[in-house]
């Protein structure tokens, strides 16, 4: 018995040693709460691959699908870019980022696509659910048999915007296969990814993408945020030819999901001709998925900790002229990225961010139906009185408006007869709400939904795309739940 002491002792050690070896190599991919992935647009050749298989919170990105089932439908003939929709009180009560439209409001398919890739607007990805799908829950069918069809099958949506909701979720392997489909199936339309910047009368917004017009070759694609995910970003570029996609999920910044997208993208253009010294990965759609619960990076991204909300841009600095040009500038000076070549110089992203966008003319976006010539002209005009008319009301009516700083999307929910009483004060005043701009009273963070959805009320803690510093929710009533979005 004595003999065999130290065998059993040296066994149980070298068991011990093995699991904290496998620990090791589990540890990085559990505490690293971030993915990355790197493709081939054309053939799906994966270059690079880490969690890329994990489930993730999709958050804004989720806009990709919602736009690509809509731009579906325009190419089958079922709508027109031309399509009149309706903003409706469930569309106009979503959080933040949003146009802020009031109930009521028509615009075109090809107006509501614009404003939702760029500014990355709630309330319109709403409004294209509702006129495709009749419903959110009806569109979220439409969205989850074509993520069936393209073969996602880490992917589920339960709204047409990335308002954190349970059962929505989504991976960076299922979203290299989305924007491959996007630019595979709709060539004609890709134009609605690269969008530089959208002026809606007198507001120019830029696209929350920083890659557009500052990365070289950069085409594509959409940016995310909520609490419970991070940063995320789906991006593309172009060189000589060759198209990569770049997905980053859980980025700690704006900047910083920039900054990995370019690093993703560079390293694929500079190692393509050692490209037979590495491993093959196979494609994106052969990638294993995980099973495993999504990670939830509410604390680490909204937490106490930070001095100030997290947003999809928080770390932007927009400056407008008045010849309409925008700049924008960032921080994290320390992260850099490859420029060209095998052993290139490094750049620091604050240069990279800081950069001059190259100078575009933004494209003109409106209510109403289609309109060329003078009639676009006074359309504009139009939108923009809109825009002025909340200014004339006076102070009390802006700190009505003011929203709660103690929630996380600087918005909470309105009581269930806010939104009447708002619009039997607007049937009192028809001037006023002749010009008035669309900022509803009824601002359910978590909800972008009819009764029958169900989005979470504590979980994926979340603040949304919140990027409306010019379309304010009023002040809330009542406290969210401290993980609502």
């Amino acid at each position: 018995m004595h003999a065999f002491r130290p065998l059993l002792r040296k066994s149980l050690f070298n068991l011990f040693a093995a699991t904290l070896a496998v620990a090791a190599l589990l540890a990085p991919r559990l505490a690293n709460a971030e993915a990355l992935l790197l493709i081939e647009a054309d053939t799906g050749k994966v270059l690079q691959a880490d969690n890329a298989t994990i489930p993730w919170y999709p958050a804004s990105v989720t806009k990709i699908m919602t736009a690509y089932v809509t731009l579906k439908a325009v190419k089958d003939g079922k709508i027109t870019l031309d399509t009149l929709l309706t903003v409706s009180p469930t569309a106009a009560s979503q959080s933040p980022s949003k146009m802020g439209l009031r109930p009521g409001t028509q615009l075109t398919v090809d107006n509501a696509l614009k404003m939702m890739m760029v500014k990355s607007a709630n309330d319109m990805a709403v409004v294209l659910a509702e006129g495709l799908g009749g419903s959110i829950d009806g569109f979220s069918v439409m969205m989850n048999d074509t993520a069936k069809k393209l073969g996602m099958t880490q992917t589920n949506y339960v709204n047409p915007n990335g308002l954190p909701a349970d059962g929505h979720v989504t991976s960076a392997r299922d979203l290299g296969i989305l924007a491959r489909s996007f630019l595979r199936d709709l060539p004609e339309y890709e134009y609605f990814v690269h969008i530089p910047a959208i002026r809606f009368g007198k507001r120019i917004t830029p696209n929350f993408n920083k890659l557009i017009g500052r990365y070289p070759g950069a085409d594509g694609f959409k940016t995310g945020f909520i609490c419970a995910s991070g940063y995320n970003l789906v991006a593309s570029a172009t060189r000589n030819g060759r198209r990569l996609i770049a997905v980053v999920l859980g980025a700690s910044s704006g900047t910083a999901r920039a900054v990995k997208a370019a690093q993703l993208l560079e390293r694929g253009f500079s190692q393509d001709n050692l490209s037979w010294l590495r491993p093959s990965l196979g494609t994106v759609e052969n990638l294993v998925p995980v099973d495993a619960s999504p990670p939830n990076l509410r604390e680490e991204m909204c937490g106490g900790h930070r001095k100030h909300p997290a947003s999809d841009d928080d770390d932007a600095l927009i400056a407008t002229n008045g010849s309409g040009s925008t700049s924008l500038t960032g921080g994290e000076a320390k992260v850099t990225f490859f420029t060209a070549g095998l052993q290139p110089p490094l750049m620091k992203a604050s240069d990279l961010m800081a950069s001059a966008a190259e100078p575009v003319e933004p494209v003109v976006v409106y209510t109403g139906p289609t309109r060329t010539g003078a009639a676009l002209v006074a359309a504009v005009a139009a939108d923009t009185d809109q825009q002025a008319t909340p200014k004339a009301r006076g102070k009390k009516s802006r700190v009505a408006k003011k929203p709660d700083a103690g929630s996380d999307t600087k918005t909470a929910a309105a009581k269930p007869d806010a939104t009447a009483k708002s619009d039997a004060k607007s049937a009192a005043k028809p001037a006023a709400s002749k010009h008035a701009a669309a900022k509803p009273s009824e601002n359910k963070p978590s909800e972008n939904k009819p009764s029958a959805n169900k989005p979470a009320a504590n979980k994926p803690a979340a603040s949304g795309d919140q990027a409306a510093r010019s379309a304010k929710p009023k002040a809330a009533t009542k406290k969210p739940a401290p993980n609502n979005s």
